[in-house]
């Protein structure tokens, strides 16, 4: 069939929408007619380059980056099943899991949906069986991010990458929880393990930094600290449950001391758009004796260099922990969430600050540079 994606070709250029060729789905797989996609900043870094593999890399494994439909964070409906899809049908409302989950890998057999081993296959721009359901007009194949590719009006992708939710839960907000809202909640909740009374600091308040404030705020912080350099997103970081918001660092240093009378906060949780190697040690200083610093950012797969006082890290007992889809469950947490959401506990209608066709794609990501947006969203 044919279908509408947004097509980027190379790094450093912009999307470009077009109509593509869609294979039906094969065996375990599903073909879903999206309704929205979040504009999440880990599509960016396609674009500028952070997380783009090596050619040899990419050769040695017979995997393709480009050209690539994007996007990984969805929600639509199921509109043609392949053969043993398990408990899917048509009609069924679904949002897609960047991190896929087998259900039977060492990882989710253990309660690490998030680590499923099917993840060594994300950045291959293939379907799990090493072939591709998308081509362009030509007949040339596409990848996909995340084996989803969610900027495309449908799409194919393996029944352990879709989790099926209740019927009526707007789709536009349901697809939040695909990535940034489980992503940035789960940091706080389980990767910083935020407890009653602590002091917290989220460094970045985009898409995932909101949901880390909001879900430090639900898990009972006495005083959550926004860091951010754009006015508006501090001023919105209030609204999910922030106390206090300040643009840097340094600034944060100090008011943190000021509240807790010189201990320090508890917790600190990095979800800047990108992560820098000097970024580590300030966030260190921001922690207590015995205190946890998580880091969900993504940085460029290039980086290996980090600041970072080894004597203070063990003489005073400091925690450097790292985070994928905020270490949560995604069948567990993604329906959880969402249950949340419809009891009114849970805030998602707030975080989609615009939204845009998918022909709009260019202009919403350039907002999201700007600091307009706390999430953009594409509405099919």
């Amino acid at each position: 069939m044919k279908t509408k994606a947004a097509v980027l070709y190379a790094p450093h250029t912009d999307y470009k929408v077009e109509d593509i060729e869609l294979d039906a789905p094969k065996e375990g797989e599903v073909l879903v007619k999206f309704a929205a996609s979040g504009m999440c900043h880990s599509d960016e870094h396609l674009v500028t380059g952070d997380m783009v593999l090596d050619a040899e890399i990419t050769e040695m494994m017979g995997w393709q980056q480009f050209p690539i439909v994007a996007g990984h964070e969805g929600g639509g409906e199921i509109v043609e099943v392949g053969p043993n899809v398990g408990d899917l049908a048509v009609g069924d409302h679904v949002v897609t899991s960047f991190i896929p989950s087998c259900g039977v890998c060492p990882p989710c057999s253990t309660g690490h949906q998030n680590l499923c081993d099917l993840g060594a296959t994300l950045l291959s721009g293939h379907q799990f069986d090493g072939t591709t359901r998308h081509h362009t007009p030509g007949g040339d194949d596409l990848a996909t991010m995340c084996c989803l590719g969610t900027f495309a009006e449908h799409s194919v992708m393996n029944k352990a990458s879709v989790i099926k939710i209740a019927p009526d839960i707007p789709l536009d907000k349901a697809a939040l929880v695909a990535c940034g809202v489980t992503t940035g909640w789960g940091s706080a909740t389980y990767a910083a393990d935020v407890q009653p009374g602590e002091t917290v600091v989220v460094v970045g308040t985009g898409g995932v930094g909101m949901n880390a404030v909001q879900g430090a705020s639900m898990a009972g912080a006495r005083y959550v600290i926004a860091v951010d350099p754009v006015e508006f997103k501090r001023e919105q970081a209030q609204v999910f449950g922030a106390t206090h918001a300040v643009a840097n660092l340094e600034e944060a240093t100090a008011l943190v001391g000021e509240l807790t009378w010189g201990r320090m906060a508890d917790k600190a949780i990095l979800t800047a758009g990108v992560a820098e190697g000097d970024m580590i040690a300030p966030i260190m200083g921001l922690i207590s004796k015995g205190g946890r610093a998580v880091v969900t950012a993504v940085a460029n797969m290039a980086a290996t260099e980090v600041q970072l006082s080894l004597f203070d890290l063990a003489m005073q007992q400091k925690q450097l922990v790292g985070t994928i889809f905020g270490s949560a469950n995604p069948r567990y947490d993604v329906p959880r969430l969402l249950g949340l959401y419809q009891s009114g506990q849970l805030k998602l209608d707030e975080l989609i600050t615009n939204t845009y066709s998918l022909d709009q794609i260019n202009d919403g990501y350039q907002d999201m540079r700007d600091g307009k947006n706390i999430r953009g969203v594409i509405i099919y």
